[in-house]
């Protein structure tokens, strides 16, 4: 799979059918998959942390989550056609994944979060099969229980919603103990879909500023923002130093 390779991480070339397509390829397959999402604050700390740029590296499959980092992409002379975000994939896996009968288990989030998230899914997908269900606010001491109860399930995908990069550590550390076909870092997404913190309208995310549209909604977020134009001249000063397969 051609992939660019932007500050470390190497981003694979494909868009949302097209991710969604090797997904489902790799729950076929023999082993455990990972797919990453990562955006412009997720790379721009693997820039900073070769330990995680490694992890993410790992992974089976990568994709650009932001559009600033379709925009470095065009900066190194290797461009991407188009974001692929995680929830839009996860939202093309559904009907796919209910087609073929296959399991779905929700990690992440608040408490009833998940369980709801679960039921907005079946009913815009019906046949879909949630495994299961567990919320992603556990101690280090209760790992071991959640690794059994999703081995115990039965799920074929899991949909592991910890935010970056909790979610992408768990994954790596636990990937070897599960007995499942994929494990899919998706963050905020069952937030998303169940309106707990809503998505930007079809425009702003067409337009490629959901961001500021999320920052108008959760001031808050401010600080957090402040990585995109960090990433930006990261970019603009080092970009093109990573070679390009």
């Amino acid at each position: 799979m051609d992939t660019v390779n932007i500050l470390g991480v190497k981003i694979a070339a494909v868009d949302i059918m097209q991710a969604a397509d090797r997904i489902m390829q790799m729950t076929e397959e023999e082993g455990v998959h990972s797919v990453y999402t990562p955006n412009s604050e997720i790379v721009l700390n693997a820039y900073k942390d070769n330990d995680f740029c490694k992890l993410l590296n790992r992974a089976d499959l990568l994709v650009a989550d932001g559009i600033g980092v379709v925009y470095a992409s065009k900066f190194v002379k290797k461009p991407l056609k188009s974001r692929a975000a995680g929830f839009d994939i996860a939202m093309e896996l559904l009907p796919r994944l209910a087609k073929q009968k296959k399991k779905l288990f929700l990690f992440g989030s608040k408490p009833g979060i998940a369980e709801k998230a679960a039921e907005i899914f079946c009913q815009r997908n019906p046949g879909l099969v949630i495994a299961g269900c567990r919320n992603g606010y556990f101690s280090p001491d209760e790992n071991d229980e959640i690794v059994a109860e999703i081995n115990a399930s039965g799920a074929d995908v899991v949909f592991v919603c910890l935010g970056a990069p909790a979610q992408e550590k768990w994954i790596d550390k636990n990937k070897d103990a599960l007995n499942v076909k994929v494990l899919m870092g998706i963050g905020g997404s069952l937030d998303a879909v169940t309106g707990n913190m809503p998505r930007a309208p079809k425009w702003w995310q067409d337009h490629g500023v959901e961001w500021l549209y999320r920052l108008i909604k959760q001031p808050k977020r401010f600080f957090r923002m402040l990585a995109l134009p960090k990433f930006a001249v990261t970019v603009f000063a080092n970009g093109r130093k990573f070679p390009q397969d």
